[in-house]
């Protein structure tokens, strides 16, 4: 078991005060009482867990007074990950309030940032799934279709994480299809990770499969698209990318034709729906279909 991931089953052991004796622990890991030693030495010094030895339970807790035990620089949550991404905007808000003299309350009271669509995941869930990314170490999950409602459980490898739409994904070859797969985090309840090294794929791989279609459904483009906005919602298309491959022109009239690939129309028939009697789907035949018959059972609701 490498170091990283041998470490990080400690987090989750001692929970709130109940205390686990040195068998328990070295049972629970498989490890020698010498590493034992080592592990809750290098915990204690170097990593700065709070853990001790309560000699009137005979076990090892959390530190008095602390109810979670964090790894420094191992753990981090999903708003830290995007620390480097946002850096370049700190920098500069802080120039821009050094020139104009402004506090950070004036800016908070100046800036508003609305996170729409955003679901709650847990943070263990994606501290989890970050570390045996980094690790490369497979998971083993229990994961929540919100397609079909069902649960299955899984053994994955996973190669990257995704943050999409203000949401993380993982892209991950899953050992019980025999394919790449993207799953949502927050759709994740229970996750172990595993000693056994991750499958890898190469870069290219996971982007043609996972990466081309349009969203985040798997599978390279097998179809092309095409709708046609009215003038009035075209002064909004015009400038969007809904797929890098997308091809626009304008008619005459002013309405703007848009064309890209797509692999899964699950999420482009929800986005279409979103546009109302602004969009018309040209095709294909079988995406007009479904976006019809949405419209129809919607407007059955309002009869």
């Amino acid at each position: 078991m490498g170091e990283v991931v041998q470490l990080y089953q400690y987090k989750s052991l001692p929970s709130g005060r109940r205390a686990m004796s040195a068998e328990d622990l070295m049972a629970r890991l498989e490890i020698s009482r010498i590493t034992l030693k080592r592990d809750i030495a290098k915990l204690r010094d170097q990593l700065h867990v709070p853990i001790e030895f309560d000699r009137d339970a005979g076990g090892y807790t959390p530190s008095q007074g602390h109810t979670e035990s964090e790894l420094p620089g191992l753990w981090f949550n999903q708003d830290e990950l995007l620390g480097p991404k946002l850096k370049p905007l700190k920098d500069r808000h802080g120039q821009l309030m050094t020139t104009h003299g402004l506090s950070s309350q004036d800016v908070a009271r100046s800036i508003r940032m609305i996170h729409a669509g955003k679901r709650v995941e847990a943070a263990k869930s994606f501290e989890v799934v970050a570390t045996a990314t980094l690790a490369r170490k497979r998971l083993k999950n229990s994961h929540f279709s919100r397609q079909n409602g069902q649960t299955t459980e899984r053994n994955v490898s996973p190669q990257r994480l995704v943050h999409y739409r203000d949401n993380w994904d993982l892209d991950a070859w899953c050992h019980l299809r025999d394919d790449l797969r993207s799953f949502s985090i927050d759709g994740i309840p229970k996750l172990e990770i595993l000693a056994t090294a991750a499958k890898d794929v190469s870069d290219k791989t996971t982007e043609e499969t996972v990466g081309a279609g349009y969203g985040i459904f798997n599978g390279a483009p097998n179809a092309w698209a095409t709708l046609k906005f009215t003038p009035e919602r075209a002064r909004w298309v015009d400038k969007e990318t809904w797929h890098p491959q997308q091809e626009v022109h304008t008619e005459p009239d002013g309405s703007l034709v848009l064309t890209f690939p797509y692999s899964d129309d699950r999420e482009l028939v929800g986005d279409i729906l979103h546009f109302g009697a602004d969009v018309e789907v040209v095709g294909p035949a079988g995406v007009r279909s479904k976006v019809q018959k949405q419209f129809l059972e919607a407007a059955a609701r309002y009869v």
